[in-house]
């Protein structure tokens, strides 16, 4: 079967991680339904609201008569210790062994008690640089963490590609001014359409390492699958 593929050439790549890199969605359900049951609330709401976003950003949303960071203690305590369901993302470990320490990062909005806990768990790489929910003012689609961490690898955001599976995280790394890749693992091509590139699979990807030093270039191929033609 032929596909069609994109070419990218950047310095960094930066990947979020629920979703990208850890398949964590059956833990965060569970999070949310064990406490959209203790308050009452409609955790199909929650969920619509929650994918992509900080725990802080959705309790505000859904919730805003409830103390926010007070809740948010609990949460996280509670996907900081949870192991049910958590996965390896297919591809994730071999992506992620082609690159350099210094040419990638992880974004996301977890806290990073939760980001550590999942990557460990998983047997993936906690990286060098990694900037999490509870390090920044304002989450995604906010461009913050995505440009705090460019700024941390000492590149340029136009030299830097993004990884996302959310339409949050697409929104902020073009908000950051950074191309994007997305891939299908939490929601549809259509909702990731704004994207540069969209895939099914992060083994979808293949990365040559071109130059050496500072003068080091990240050669990205995207197989793309044949119905997004």
């Amino acid at each position: 079967m032929n596909h069609d593929v994109v070419r990218l050439t950047c310095d960094a790549l930066l990947f979020d991680l629920d979703g990208v890199l850890v398949d964590s969605i059956v833990s965060v359900e569970h999070t949310w339904r064990v406490w959209a049951a203790r308050h009452g609330l409609d955790l199909a709401a929650i969920l619509r609201s929650a994918h992509g976003r900080r725990a802080l950003d959705t309790v505000k949303i859904v919730a805003p008569h409830l103390d926010a960071p007070a809740e948010i203690i609990a949460l996280s305590a509670q996907e900081a210790s949870t192991t049910q369901g958590l996965s390896e993302v297919p591809g994730a470990h071999a992506l992620l062994s082609a690159l350099p320490a210094d040419r990638w990062a992880v974004v996301t909005s977890g806290d990073r008690p939760v980001a550590e806990h999942r990557l460990r768990h998983v047997g993936l790489p906690v990286p060098t640089v990694m900037v999490c929910g509870d390090e920044v003012t304002h989450g995604k689609p906010d461009p913050e963490g995505y440009l705090a961490a460019a700024a941390k690898l000492g590149i340029a955001p136009a030299d830097c590609v993004i990884v996302e599976d959310a339409p949050s995280g697409v929104e902020a790394g073009q908000n950051a001014g950074m191309r994007v890749i997305a891939v299908t693992t939490t929601h549809s091509a259509e909702e990731l359409r704004a994207a540069d590139a969209v895939t099914d699979t992060l083994s979808a990807l293949t990365v040559r390492i071109r130059g050496r030093g500072r003068a080091k270039r990240l050669d990205i191929e995207v197989r793309l699958p044949t119905t997004t033609r």
